[in-house]
């Protein structure tokens, strides 16, 4: 998983997308060309906490029309969890957005299902 989070950051394929990156990480299946599995899904705490290991921008919330200081601020793992419990990762706009991200990662080699 980090291996694949990195990528996408190397590449510059999540900024500006946080919903559908939530959507995409929680909800979907993602496996590389060669069909090796990476995620099966993740759950919001798991996902949550790859947020606070890779130190993903605090303020990358404001997209989904949250307010980072509304949010624990001491507790990276917490906030993150927070923010995914509001941004609706079910929705089907998330769901418009996870499938333009999932586009995005056929382009860089992956499948998204």
């Amino acid at each position: 998983m980090r291996e694949f989070l990195d990528d996408l950051i190397g590449r510059g394929l999540a900024q500006g997308n946080l919903l559908g990156l939530l959507n995409v990480l929680i909800g979907r299946r993602i496996e590389k060309a060669d069909g090796s599995m990476i995620s099966a899904g993740l759950t919001w705490r798991e996902a949550a906490g790859w947020l606070k290991k890779l130190r993903w921008e605090k303020d990358a919330v404001t997209e989904l029309g949250l307010d980072p200081a509304q949010l624990p601020m001491r507790d990276r793992e917490r906030y993150w969890y927070s923010a995914i419990a509001q941004a609706h990762v079910d929705s089907p706009k998330a769901a418009e957005a996870g499938n333009r991200l999932a586009a995005a990662l056929r382009a860089a080699g992956y499948v998204v299902k």
